[in-house]
């Protein structure tokens, strides 16, 4: 029964994998036309939304925190732990005085964790790595060629699959001072479709005909992140909790098919290929560099009854670059570009007593909030915008079966960028189900 149960979860996995590589987050979100997208790492979960971000520290039996391989040491013998949220996202975009609402709803994540020995844990699952999904028109009215309308527009993005493993080094996983070390194994698999129409607006295409830049850029790499988790009891009350995460810098070839073409304007059938010309091959490699990432947790905690967190992550992003083929360029230079990164979040949980006589007093509440620095420079009419990012985050955490199994429904604001450019203000509402079950118990009567 256990093996037919494992076969059935990996089954699923493998079935999703396709599917969510393949979807569109279904609002205009301008930023992610660049390198791969945009990510909302880790906001993708519940469990971080609620406290602000805050995640180096946090380890359960009865639910699976990949921002910390660490911490699947923290899920105890004779348990299967299945973990799902959503997330439903209400977006407003600023720019000047255009404005623009948008909502939609993801699958934020799904993943597994399991013991293999009473040291050794595993996990796997799959979450967004990063979405592309954003249109604009632009016009420009000329003597020579009159009035030609610029569209941009993209779709697609990147899924992230990871196996983990966690090993306690000392201690048992439940209490006391305990040493837990990780590591992830990521695989990024998806597909971009980025292009750039230009329509011109007049009735005669003897000397100007429509044309289009078409670039799909394919993602099919293996990245790697280490993390460590750290219990020392103060007293008999108390508990401080530090976690670390280190992702190496990767570079990785990705796959690029590119067309150039002109079409007519009544039916968009093709009239003629620009590139490739005859003899050339449409596909080619470019170059995705992903830069080192250091992260660094700190929790304290009255047991059973508070805690608080706080994490810092730094990342030379002015390390990341997407490098198009010399040969091939399609689209020219980006307007995008990438500083040094940090990123800082606190969050409060006040745990629930689940010996309370009443189920209210077992609901664990907590808020939290982010700061991000660095996320992005636009660079525009000779300027250079950095593109900051704060939000805050509030939820619970309602226990089912004594417990063992969860159910967080967390809220989140966020606010992107600035009004003179482009801003996206966001509120989140997620929902996530963790499962706790006893699969490998033998059972001493049929």
């Amino acid at each position: 029964m256990r093996n037919k149960r494992l076969i059935i979860v990996l089954a699923g996995l493998i079935g999703l994998l396709n599917l969510n590589a393949e979807a569109q987050n279904g609002f205009n979100m301008p930023l992610s036309q660049f390198g791969v997208g945009s990510s909302e790492l880790p906001f993708n979960m519940p469990m971080a939304t609620r406290m602000g971000g805050a995640v180096y520290t946090m380890a359960g039996n009865n639910y699976v925190n990949p921002f910390n391989p660490a911490s699947y040491a923290s899920v105890q013998m004779e348990s299967f732990v299945f973990d799902m949220g959503m997330n439903i996202q209400v977006s407003r975009l600023r720019a000047g005085n255009e404005k623009q609402s948008d909502a939609d709803g993801n699958l934020g994540y799904l993943a597994v964790a399991m013991p293999v020995t009473r040291w050794w844990k595993v996990a796997a699952g799959l979450m967004p790595y990063s979405q592309v999904d954003y249109e604009s028109v632009s016009q420009q009215t000329g003597d020579d060629f009159g009035t030609v309308k610029t569209i941009y527009d993209g779709t697609g993005g990147v899924s992230q699959v990871f196996f983990g493993s966690a090993f306690n080094l000392i201690g048992n996983g439940k209490e006391g001072q305990r040493l837990q070390a990780g590591f992830n194994i990521n695989y990024l698999t998806g597909r971009v479709q980025r292009a750039i129409s230009y329509k011109f607006m007049g009735n005669d295409s003897t000397f100007y005909m429509n044309k289009r830049r078409y670039k799909q850029t394919s993602v099919h790499n293996l990245v790697f992140d280490l993390g460590v988790q750290y219990w020392q009891p103060i007293g008999e009350k108390y508990t401080m909790v530090a976690g670390l995460v280190y992702k190496p810098y990767r570079s990785m070839d990705v796959d690029d098919l590119a067309m150039i073409y002109t079409y007519h304007s009544s039916d968009e059938s093709l009239v003629d290929t620009v590139f490739p010309l005859p003899g050339e091959d449409p596909e080619f490699e470019s170059n995705l560099k992903l830069s080192h990432t250091f992260g660094i947790g700190l929790s304290f905690e009255r047991n059973n009854q508070w805690k608080v967190a706080v994490d810092a992550t730094f990342a030379k992003w002015n390390d990341i670059k997407y490098t198009e083929n010399p040969l091939h360029s399609i689209f020219g230079a980006s307007a995008l570009s990438y500083g040094p990164y940090s990123r800082y979040a606190v969050g409060f949980e006040k745990i629930g007593n689940m010996d309370a006589a009443k189920y209210v007093g077992r609901i664990s509440w907590s808020v939290g909030a982010h700061m991000q620095n660095g996320v992005t420079y636009l660079h525009l009419n000779g300027l250079e915008h950095r593109m900051d990012e704060w939000g805050i985050g509030a939820g619970m955490t309602l226990p089912m079966r004594k417990g063992r199994s969860l159910l967080t429904l967390s809220v989140g604001y966020s606010s992107l960028g600035t009004t003179d450019v482009v801003q996206r203000n966001s509120v989140t509402f997620g929902i996530a189900v963790s499962s706790c079950e006893r699969w490998f118990v033998k059972r001493k009567y049929n």
